[in-house]
């Protein structure tokens, strides 16, 4: 049992936060049955539907799926149905079966004092009270819970648990494969945007060197212009509008990023802040663009960011 919950613990591959796993099997007498489904969450929340009669297994398994389940929010529904009689026991009310005999005793002797000479009524009451009758008169038995074998009842649940939990952590994985390819293809995208922006970003100084050339010359009238002035403004500006140090920084997190989504850990949270990162790199690339073209790639980048952000959130 331990070994099953500690090999579905592990994690080898990117798992989804949405899942679903079902298991039924029959042990002890029992028909049990334990279906486990979850969503989106930050944290790990459990919630379970169990016989209330079954509580005492609550808190033991919501550490068992625990232990396979670092985040999303959890429902759990056991059903726990008895068989072949097993949970039942039948006990004879002793005490009122014999308040039955002395009333009826008491009121065959009424009788046959009443009428002495009447021997067919004295028969007929003596041959009439008997054990057949007797059990049939009301609340002569009592049918009750037989008490639970608390421990084994565990190790079936228990079992039926470790089953679906299999299944669950194995669609999860299965969702979780498709949102890694999806978030590694838009951020493959990212990186050739990344690419048109440095490419871009120096033809937006030269266009700028060329414009304060152009402008100074019709100011001035005159080709005879001061053009270590130029290039120093030009030089100013190409400070101002540099956006070296943000497309190296976006980079980083999208390699980052891959290695996330390579990991053998749950990862959900660590991918939140890089994708936060990404965006702020992109946002001050934004607020420095002082070209439409990159201007454009901006815009691009952002949705596909948000995209990835969406898809994230789905992740373990």
């Amino acid at each position: 049992m331990h070994e099953k919950t500690e090999k579905v613990a592990k994690y080898t591959v990117i798992r989804s936060m949405t899942g679903y796993g079902r298991a039924q099997k029959i042990l002890s007498g029992r028909d049990i049955l334990v279906e486990i489904r979850s969503v989106n969450h930050r944290y790990y929340e459990y919630s379970s539907r169990i016989p209330r009669t079954y509580n005492y297994i609550d808190e033991k398994l919501k550490a068992m799926l625990k232990s396979g389940i670092s985040r999303g929010k959890v429902e759990v529904n056991v059903t726990i149905n008895n068989i072949e009689g097993r949970d039942t026991v039948v006990a004879l009310n002793k005490g009122l079966a014999e308040e039955y005999l002395r009333v009826l005793k008491e009121f065959g002797e009424e009788i046959n004092d009443k009428y002495v000479d009447c021997d067919e009524i004295e028969d007929y009451v003596e041959d009439d009270l008997t054990l057949s009758k007797l059990i049939k008169l009301p609340d002569i038995f009592t049918i009750q819970k037989a008490p639970d074998d608390e421990e084994q009842v565990w190790n079936d649940v228990s079992e039926v648990a470790a089953e679906a939990l299999a299944k669950f952590v194995a669609m999860r994985e299965t969702e979780g494969e498709k949102l890694r390819a999806d978030v590694l293809d838009k951020a493959e995208g990212i990186l050739g945007m990344v690419a048109k922006v440095e490419e871009q970003s120096p033809k937006t100084v030269e266009n700028y060197r060329s414009k304060l050339y152009q402008k100074l010359t019709e100011i001035l009238e005159s080709k005879d212009i001061d053009q270590q002035r130029i290039l120093t403004e030009a030089a100013i500006f190409a400070e101002k509008v540099a956006v070296d140090e943000e497309t190296v920084r976006l980079r980083s997190h999208i390699s980052q990023l891959k290695d996330m989504l390579a990991s053998e850990e749950a990862v959900g949270r660590k991918l939140d802040f890089i994708v936060q990162e990404m965006n702020r790199e992109v946002n001050t690339i934004g607020s420095k663009a002082q070209d439409l073209n990159i201007t454009k790639v901006v815009v691009d980048m952002k949705a596909e960011i948000e995209k990835i952000r969406e898809q994230i959130q789905n992740i373990e």
